[in-house]
């Protein structure tokens, strides 16, 4: 179709105004200029998409805000957005740094890799397989991906499943934790994707956490499941949503800006 525009729309391109002190790893800058190494970050459509719905559900000025997302589901990860520009998230070079994920590590000590190498007979191909496919929360429960799966075992006991759902929320507030330092303050916490969404037992596990930022969880608010709704108090200091993520939207208008300038 010669005479048909065509549009590329970079789940990464969000991001791409993280300062360089944001997106370097601490690795020989000659690996940046040659291989161009760096954090490129993830689910950007969602993140561009529910930071901007977040500040219009609140009334908020989108480029005079500080708001935090959680793109909590199979993979998973965090953005810190202020005033309207992504300055930092958790995802890097590839989808598997960041938050206990799914199936996916996330952060971890890279000389992991040597020891296992080592003592499993393994490369680093097969490990990094395993680090992306068998590992997060399905590599600690042992039993399953799925978080209502998790939260069945957890009901009836199952000591290796309520661990990996505690592990997966304590990494999530550390990152929410480190972002509120980021952005010196935040307005508003974001829930979305599966697990942001339709997790409440998830939800209340990370926000009864948070505190100290003068957040109060409304329980009965937190219910709810896959619709738009604040979860926090009315007297609560930071609000806190769910937002449900629509990335096909944001790649739509994305195209029809892009092809109204040709």
């Amino acid at each position: 179709m010669p005479n048909t525009p065509m549009v590329a729309v970079f789940d990464t391109a969000f991001h791409q105004t993280m300062p360089a002190k944001a997106f370097m790893y601490g690795v020989p800058h000659e690996w940046y200029e040659k291989h161009k190494v760096r954090r490129y970050g993830f689910h950007g459509t969602s993140h561009k998409f529910v930071s901007q719905r977040t500040a219009e559900f609140l009334g908020l000025d989108y480029h005079d805000s500080k708001i935090i997302t959680c793109h909590l589901g199979n993979g998973s990860s965090i953005a810190a957005i202020k005033n309207g520009k992504c300055i930092d998230t958790s995802m890097g070079l590839t989808p598997l740094e960041g938050l206990i994920m799914g199936t996916r590590s996330g952060d971890l000590d890279p000389a992991i890799l040597d020891y296992i190498a080592d003592r499993e007979g393994l490369n680093t191909k097969a490990i990094v397989n395993i680090l992306n496919k068998k590992s997060g929360v399905l590599g600690i429960s042992g039993l399953s991906s799925d978080f209502r799966d998790l939260l069945d075992a957890d009901l009836k006991g199952d000591e290796r499943a309520k661990l990996a759902r505690a592990a997966f929320a304590y990494r999530v507030v550390k990152y929410i934790g480190s972002y509120c330092a980021v952005l010196i303050g935040v307005d508003a916490i974001s829930f979305c994707a599966g697990v942001g969404e339709n997790a409440n037992f998830i939800r209340g596990m990370i926000v009864d956490h948070l505190e100290f930022l003068g957040v109060k969880l409304d329980t009965e608010a937190n219910k709810v499941c896959g619709k738009e709704a604040i979860i926090s108090t009315s007297d609560s200091k930071v609000k806190v949503c769910v937002i449900p993520t629509n990335e096909e939207l944001v790649i739509a208008r994305d195209t029809q800006a892009i092809v109204s300038q040709l």
